[in-house]
């Protein structure tokens, strides 16, 4: 905080109090915070992960009658994927909602597992494992690795790709396709395993490589498409669920740390109870929006995934990555998903 005598936040929530007093409001919502955390997404404002993290700051707000203060900072407002990450390891940002497959797994390379790809054939084999023993095992690593994270893991959907060269029916279609993919080496190899030519970047650059021709193609599930309006620079859309993703609400221990335990479990409850909820928003969207993106000139085409996930096993993708996460890790995820490779 400003060591000046008066600062514009000051001033600002001087100002802000009075208004709230005068209006007749309990002055307790008109203090200022005794604890503020920032939560980074990279994600534009309108996805529901930003509308549901809204609804719970406003309720851990009223629960803790002012004392914590969440702000939601979307769309990459405080920098990229890896500036966040670097953010939330030296304290400078308090919360952060990542991918396990995404740029965490440049730290902690368990955390990509179950973006193998197309370990999960539906919802229900999602979240009995990210729900269950599988997820409380990566949520360990997560801790181990010095971040607290919250129980409950938010949805981002099944990843379909999108490209402007041509629809992809079968693996052959991704020959030398110059695709986006999020800095991972299990993103990387997954579509190197399938003849594509994969370029990792950050998200906050996507649009514009697209719109540049930079890369041909990128992959997401439809509401990002849709909120981050891909269909502009896109033409087709191949509905091929090679991956499930979502993202853990990650926590600096630092700040984690000075909550009393009572604000930390109204914290808790109210970060989780949101996510439940921003679950049934994307599982909504993803299955609604097909409609809406055809209407804004994305061509659809619905794949058999068989051959492609034929053409992993060829490849030794399952098994190099089995190699790399080891029996324990892989086992709890078939156990939840079906066998693999």
């Amino acid at each position: 905080m400003s060591s000046a005598p008066l600062s514009r936040r000051a001033v600002v929530a001087g100002t802000l109090s009075a208004g709230l007093i005068g209006a007749g409001l309990p002055l307790r919502h008109a203090r200022a915070a005794e604890y503020v955390l920032k939560l980074g997404t990279d994600v534009p404002d309108t996805h529901p992960i930003n509308i549901h993290a809204r609804k719970a700051a406003d309720a851990i707000r009223e629960q803790t009658n002012g004392r914590v203060d969440l702000q939601i900072f979307a769309n990459n407002q405080l920098g990229g994927q890896s500036d966040m990450l670097s953010q939330l390891r030296s304290g400078a940002l308090e919360c952060f909602a990542l991918s396990g497959v995404n740029v965490l797994s440049t730290i902690i390379p368990t955390s990509s597992i179950y973006g193998l790809g197309f370990a999960f054939p539906d919802y229900d084999a999602v979240w009995r494992g990210m729900d269950g023993p599988f997820g409380q095992h990566l949520r360990g690593q997560i801790e181990k690795a010095g971040f607290v994270v919250m129980e409950k893991i938010w949805d981002n959907g099944f990843r379909q790709i999108t490209n402007s060269v041509r629809p992809i029916k079968e693996p052959k279609d991704l020959q030398g396709l110059k695709i986006r993919v999020p800095v991972s080496a299990l993103w990387t190899s997954l579509f190197r395993s399938l003849g594509a030519a994969p370029t990792s970047l950050n998200f906050a650059e996507v649009y514009s490589a697209l719109q540049t021709k930079v890369v041909d193609g990128q992959e997401n599930p439809p509401v990002i498409i849709n909120t981050a309006k891909i269909y502009e620079v896109q033409k087709y859309c191949s509905v091929t669920n090679h991956m499930w993703d979502g993202w853990w609400f990650l926590i600096n221990r630092r700040a984690w740390n000075q909550l009393p335990a009572e604000l930390k479990d109204v914290f808790a409850r109210n970060v989780d109870a949101a996510c439940l909820e921003e679950r049934k928003d994307v599982a909504r969207l993803n299955a609604s929006l097909r409609e809406e993106l055809v209407a804004k000139g994305l061509a659809f085409n619905d794949v058999d995934t068989a051959p492609f996930k034929d053409e992993l096993r060829k490849s030794g993708f399952y098994a190099e990555w089995r190699k790399k996460f080891g029996d324990e890790a892989m086992g709890l995820l078939e156990a939840a998903a079906g066998k693999l490779g």
